[in-house]
């Protein structure tokens, strides 16, 4: 059985694309002419007490990746290289995106961000990220005693 995203999760997916696409907006009106811009698709995962985020970054070196949190969102810089064409080369398709890239993702959920860890492996970066226990919002039983 598929575990189904609550409504508060699907409001904070939804806010996070609306800032992702107006950092989008942000970032290529400040570059020159916004060529070689590209975003990173990415995945928010849940478990009982870790936030997992994925993001596909295909031919990235972990060199070029730089990686911050800030008042809850996870920002990723970086640049992804062209490859060079050696010899007498005509392209029939080019549809890779290269270039640098930037990504605010909004967490929605409050996290031990000095605990979190990162690894990239095969163009996937993985962050995992160690939820705070009874957070604001959840909710907390009280036990109640009678006399």
């Amino acid at each position: 059985m598929q575990k189904t995203m609550g409504p508060l999760m699907e409001v904070a997916r939804i806010q996070s694309e609306i800032n992702r696409l107006f950092d989008n907006l942000l970032d290529l009106e400040d570059s020159p002419g916004g060529a070689g811009n590209w975003m990173p698709n990415a995945d928010i995962l849940e478990t009982e007490d870790t936030l997992v985020l994925k993001v596909e970054l295909p031919g990235v070196a972990p060199e070029k990746l730089r990686l911050s949190v800030h008042g809850g969102n996870v920002i990723l810089r970086g640049e992804k290289n062209r490859p060079v064409a050696e010899g007498a080369v005509e392209f029939h398709a080019a549809e890779r995106q290269f270039g640098q890239f930037k990504r605010v993702i909004q967490l929605g959920v409050p996290v031990n961000t000095r605990q979190a860890t990162a690894e990239l492996n095969n163009g996937l970066l993985e962050v995992r990220f160690p939820k705070v226990p009874n957070r604001r919002g959840e909710e907390v039983p009280i036990e109640v005693s009678g006399k």
